[in-house]
């Protein structure tokens, strides 16, 4: 069974615990009253279902930050996490209930954040999920905004990282490869492959892989490894170009 199949039937059989916990609760309700319960007691898949109904919950709630959630930000969420057909009616059970809970978002942040304290790479996916999805209808209402930058806060981001992270989805130039890349453009080039290596590191989805993280959640490393490479190509070969254009014109 994938993850997104235990969705309601696994974690129905779970002590999960918290604001996440009294969530799978309430969607298992539903699933009861539409006659598809099938708990699978799992012990080993606590974890990361907690963390994947989390998902599903902080992107219900950063969805209708702005008063409403549209199709494109539904569509994104699907393209984010690549949930298969036969399992959208669980997750949107979850989807639905998170946004009409009385529980806040912050209470759904802070359970993830401690039950991935030490994973800080699948904080900053899911970050950049939230930012996707925000930016699906075509812009980042200020809601949204707000509540990005208080879920990162949450997850234990300094005001410097979350105001690079702001600027880089949603500053002047967000397309820009310095931007993508958290850094200034006035960064020397060994600096530059310094932080370029670490952001590697730290996105590189083989890595998620080993430490556990679902499948189904890998596509947002992925996705970020890949602008995370185009990037400091386009720089080298800018500068590569400058200094070209600098020694032909000596």
């Amino acid at each position: 069974m994938s993850i997104w199949g235990k969705i309601i039937g696994g974690a129905a059989g779970l002590a999960l615990g918290g604001p996440i916990g009294a969530l799978v609760g309430l969607a298992a309700g539903a699933a009861v009253d539409s006659g598809i319960i099938n708990a699978v007691r799992d012990p080993d898949a606590t974890k990361h279902i907690t963390f994947t109904i989390g998902v599903i919950a902080l992107a219900a709630k950063m969805a209708k930050a702005d008063g409403k959630v549209t199709r494109e930000e539904v569509d994104a969420f699907k393209s984010v996490f690549r949930v298969p057909p036969e399992e959208m009616a669980n997750v949107g059970r979850v989807f639905d209930m998170a946004r009409q809970s009385t529980s806040g978002f912050d209470a759904y942040a802070k359970q993830i954040a401690s039950l991935m304290h030490d994973n800080r790479p699948i904080l900053a996916d899911l970050l950049e999920a939230l930012f996707f999805i925000a930016k699906s209808d075509g812009s980042v209402h200020p809601n949204e905004l707000n509540f990005i930058k208080a879920v990162a806060k949450i997850f234990g981001y300094r005001k410097a990282e979350i105001d690079a992270l702001v600027f880089r989805h949603v500053g002047a130039d967000p397309d820009c490869p310095y931007s993508v890349l958290g850094v200034e453009p006035s960064i020397g080039d060994a600096a530059l492959k310094k932080h370029y290596r670490k952001l590697v590191r730290e996105n590189h989805p083989d890595r998620l892989i080993a430490e556990g993280v679902p499948n189904d959640f890998i596509a947002v490393a992925t996705r970020r490894a890949a602008e995370i490479n185009a990037a400091y190509d386009n720089i080298l070969v800018e500068r590569q170009a400058n200094r070209s254009h600098a020694e032909n014109t000596i």
